[in-house]
């Protein structure tokens, strides 16, 4: 299936109300099909959350992408049919345990992911700099010059920037637990007022 697929079915349901509910069991039926056979290859649902709706995204290795509503979940489902296969699926039992972590991490009561990840989105030293970053404890934040010396190149500080920024794994892989060296938060592809609430949410666990 390609990432039309959703759209599609929303049409068809529009279009043919009363049949919805048999269209959410072929749909069942579909990712069931899809999975047993081995050609489902990126899964997908989405969750609410503290800083939003998220898309969450998964391979047969893992979660692949964690992905806020100003990334644009259409866009993004888009990506990975174009950098890792046309067959993405709606799959929301892929990602259940991912989302059961989620909702405790939001609630204050996970402090370390226990997750399957998929690093294919990341690669070279983005991928070293997001490596590290899990050695930020909870609760805790370090200094983007902190992040570049921690991943082997001191002077590498916009490049761990850049890193952060692109980080296809946030919430899981921390970078909202790097700041700037004043101590100011930076940025943060979720939005500055994201990365505050998971800050505050680590801070009064």
């Amino acid at each position: 299936m390609n990432t039309h697929e959703d759209d599609l079915i929303q049409d068809i349901e529009r279009a043919y109300p009363s049949d919805v509910a048999d269209l959410g069991r072929l749909h069942a039926r579909l990712v069931e099909a899809a999975q047993s056979d081995g050609i489902l290859d990126v899964g997908y649902r989405t969750i609410d959350s503290p800083v939003g709706t998220l898309l969450l995204a998964a391979t047969q290795l893992g979660l692949v992408r964690v992905a806020y509503e100003v990334e644009k979940h259409d866009e993004v489902l888009q990506s990975l049919a174009d950098r890792i296969s046309p067959r993405v699926l709606e799959a929301p039992g892929r990602l259940d345990a991912v989302a059961r972590e989620l909702d405790e991490y939001f609630a204050g009561r996970l402090r370390a992911f226990d997750l399957s990840l998929d690093w294919r989105l990341s690669s070279g030293f983005r991928r070293t700099v997001l490596a590290h970053l899990t050695d930020i404890d909870y609760g805790h934040t370090a200094s983007y010059a902190a992040v570049a010396k921690l991943s082997g190149n001191p002077k590498a500080v916009r490049a761990v920037g850049t890193a952060c920024a692109t980080n296809p794994l946030p919430v899981v892989v921390p970078c909202h637990r790097v700041l700037r060296s004043d101590g100011t938060l930076g940025g943060y592809l979720g939005g500055v007022e994201a990365k505050r609430t998971l800050l505050s949410i680590e801070a009064a666990a």
